[in-house]
């Protein structure tokens, strides 16, 4: 009978422990709850992102995939309201209305203008960064939505009810992270704390947001100055025959 060499035995051996090692590398679903206190609104109710950012060996070294989203100009509104999406995604501003749009940001997340264009048309912006994009409509002052961009792939929204659930989160150590519009920067950044992530599901318990801002906060059009009324004689305000 033929007998096995040392280096083969070393293949098999090898090749076992990676195997196992593959089997053996589980994914957690982990599950939480956030609770709005304080100024909480309807406005806010869903609109809490929460994120695990990778730590230790992991850090810097998770793949984080971009996204192709889109955010809708519809009946004078954004939909929807609040996107969350990964690094160096590309978001489309399709304009569905009759009139004309010019969204705009200039705030800390990705700074950017489209400029005027009329309906059916779309222009698209590269999230290249990360942080928060509020947008608004340099014509309609009603219209606004925010852009939460992430460097990491494992994130959620809230439901009506607050839950929330991030799938496929690999074990280890992560930062919990948790952004609501309707909160401070430093009640969020209080917020954040190292979680340990092992085996099957995982539970982080409910969470507490202090609110303290309101759902609608008057805001400048894209040149620092104030919204003019609309002119009924300026096509851009008029719904085409």
């Amino acid at each position: 009978m033929r007998t096995m060499t040392s280096w083969a035995k070393l293949l098999v051996i090898g090749w076992g422990l990676l195997t196992a090692g593959v089997c053996c590398a589980q994914e957690s679903t982990v599950t939480g709850k956030v609770v709005l206190e304080g100024g909480a609104n309807a406005k806010f109710a869903a609109s809490t992102v929460v994120w695990l950012m990778p730590t230790g060996a992991a850090a810097g070294s998770t793949p984080v995939p971009p996204m192709h989203a889109v955010l809708t100009q519809k009946n004078k509104m954004f939909e929807p309201h609040l996107l969350v999406v990964t690094r160096g995604s590309t978001v489309d501003f399709p304009n569905r209305d009759p009139w004309f749009h010019n969204v705009f940001s200039q705030f800390n997340g990705k700074r950017f203008d489209l400029g005027l264009y009329e309906a059916g048309t779309t222009r698209t912006v590269h999230f290249d960064r990360e942080g928060v994009s509020f947008i608004f409509c340099n014509i309609h002052p009603e219209m606004s939505a925010v852009v939460v961009v992430l460097g990491s792939p494992y994130f959620a929204t809230t439901s009506n009810r607050g839950e929330f659930t991030i799938p496929q989160v690999p074990a280890g150590s992560y930062m919990l992270h948790v952004w609501n519009e309707g909160a401070s920067a430093e009640a969020l950044q209080a917020l954040s704390r190292e979680v340990q992530i092992g085996d099957g599901s995982h539970a982080v318990g409910t969470i507490r947001v202090p609110m303290t801002k309101i759902a609608s906060i008057p805001h400048k059009n894209k040149y620092g100055q104030d919204y003019e009324p609309p002119s009924p004689n300026n096509p851009v305000y008029v719904q085409p025959q």
